[in-house]
């Protein structure tokens, strides 16, 4: 719950951020002149970027939500049999072990979204966030009926 409360403040301020900054630009481009006019229109490319940016992002993060929730339901989500440090961190030795069963997985159902959802939590876990973000892409797409090169 505190993630999703902490994206949505996130959210609301890059919003008001792409507002702040769309009516500067928009302000220079009613200045007239050619200077002025190019500049306005530089400026409102960045809010146009950063709400294509938050959009996919936001549509991201609803999916893989939505396929947690199914595989939740199935009763197939990862159980957590990480160690952990004293201070709480992951070991790094548990989640190898962890994700080496989790890439056997994957591989031996490579057309499986549950495998490649359960690989993009355990490419978190190991703190490799591109790769995790790979494998979820891979699972909704998989989920999706749709085609994605691995």
């Amino acid at each position: 719950m505190r993630a999703k409360i902490s994206y949505a403040i996130t959210a609301a301020v890059l919003l008001f951020y792409f507002v702040l900054v769309g009516s500067r630009g928009v302000m220079l481009i009613q200045t007239g002149t050619l200077l002025t006019v190019t500049f306005g229109v530089a400026v409102l490319i960045l809010p146009v970027i950063g709400l294509w940016f938050l959009w996919k992002n936001t549509q991201f993060v609803r999916k893989a939500n939505a396929l947690a929730t199914e595989l939740d339901a199935e009763g197939g989500l990862p159980v957590d049999e990480l160690k952990r440090t004293p201070g709480g961190r992951i070991d790094r030795d548990s989640a190898d072990e962890v994700f080496a069963k989790r890439k056997a997985e994957t591989e031996a159902a490579p057309d499986d979204w549950r495998s490649w959802f359960r690989l993009a939590v355990a490419y978190h876990d190991a703190r490799d966030t591109p790769r995790a973000r790979k494998a979820m892409q891979r699972a909704i797409a998989l989920h999706d009926g749709r085609s994605l090169e691995a």
